[in-house]
């Protein structure tokens, strides 16, 4: 029990946050409202398609052939970002790093000053947040607020694109602090390709797309999603991240309850009104971005606003993102792991992205 609390803190967070309020308001037939379905499966059919991708090491190749002609530590670091940022728009923030980090520990594993090995994947872990933003299957929260505001891909992209633009440009910027020191890539990777996996899985994939922006509906993409692991892969239903699925009711349950407590839903909404951004910018910082969304929804109709806040959130502490805390413990398993420093640099190039972004974002709303 100890070690899945270790493993999973935001699920038991959120489970327990839910059975509080069920002795406020007992379970009865709202509940089942409480529930936003589609986003459950839409989340499930994007880690299929995802799961799917990787298996066929589609990741990997694209990986050999971007780092084929870079030299110097300094451009890999700047490949990789850009792979990170890019990359984490489609295939979600965490996936990025699962398959980015490892890579960036191999290649500076022979590195003799440490900071490089840090500053690189911290890099790498801001890029995939800040790239996440700009489309709604970068993240889950992108998903649930999207969904839950029912806003245009149009709405969507005026509201993101320039935070994406301006953090693009400071990344860039920043690949600066990694030296020039030349740096081999590893030798290519013998993936296994297989063209009739990679066709559905790409088709799958599009049936998600097509199911985010309404297109299609929510049933056709579980059915598919099913299929395509039942016809291709059946190890890939356990490989979907059942956990956050979890935690996405629970934080349903919860926030669907206080938002019938007149007095806990009158506080909220009062504290909110007006500060959307600042207000799920903090509570990332303590709770992280994902159940930030899903909490405070309940209280606002300013889904722009905090979208704006929960993407920006990301960047701070090191739970602020679920995400950066992927990269975090793919680093401290390495020997020459110095999880100080890397905790200080995390939180300083952090800073340094996140001033720039709300003062952009306070100016524009």
């Amino acid at each position: 029990m100890l070690k899945f609390v270790k493993s999973q803190p935001v699920l038991v967070i959120a489970f327990i946050a839910a059975a509080v309020t069920m002795f406020f308001v007992p379970p009865d037939s709202e509940y089942v409202g409480y529930i936003n379905r589609t986003v459950l499966i839409e989340l499930f059919a994007l880690m299929i398609a995802v799961a799917g991708f990787r298996s066929v090491g589609i990741f990997d190749r694209a990986t050999d052939i971007m780092l084929k002609k870079a030299g110097s530590a300094r451009r890999i670091t700047l490949v990789l970002v850009l792979l990170c940022f890019f990359s984490s728009m489609f295939v979600t923030n965490d996936v990025a790093l699962i398959t980015f980090v490892p890579l960036s520990l191999m290649i500076f594993g022979s590195a003799k000053d440490e900071k490089l090995r840090i500053r690189a994947i911290v890099l790498e872990t801001a890029a995939a947040n800040l790239g996440s933003m700009l489309t709604p299957v970068g993240n889950p929260q992108n998903l649930f607020i999207y969904d839950e505001y029912k806003l245009t891909a149009m709405d969507f992209i005026r509201t993101t694109l320039p935070s994406g633009i301006v953090s693009l440009a400071v990344l860039v910027l920043l690949t600066f602090i990694i030296p020039a020191e030349k740096c081999e890539s590893p030798a290519e990777k013998k993936a296994e390709f297989r063209v009739a996996p990679t066709i559905g899985y790409a088709a799958l994939f599009v049936v998600c797309l097509l199911t985010v922006f309404r297109i299609i509906p929510d049933w056709a993409c579980l059915i598919a999603a099913v299929a395509a692991a039942l016809i291709f892969d059946y190890k890939l239903l356990l490989k979907a991240d059942y956990a956050l699925l979890a935690t996405f009711v629970c934080f349903f349950v919860f926030v669907g309850n206080i938002a019938r407590i007149g007095a806990v839903n009158d506080f909220f909404r009062g504290v909110l009104d007006g500060n959307e951004l600042v207000i799920s910018l903090l509570l990332s910082q303590v709770i992280s971005n994902v159940p930030a969304a899903v909490m405070l929804a309940g209280f606002t109709d300013k889904g722009t606003e905090l979208l704006l806040g929960v993407d920006l959130g990301g960047l701070g502490t090191i739970i602020a993102s679920l995400a950066s805390l992927i990269s975090f413990q793919f680093y401290r398993k390495t020997t020459t792991a110095r999880t100080g420093l890397y905790l200080l640099t995390f939180t300083g190039i952090s800073m340094i992205l996140l001033a720039p972004l709300l003062i952009l974002n306070l100016l524009i709303l």
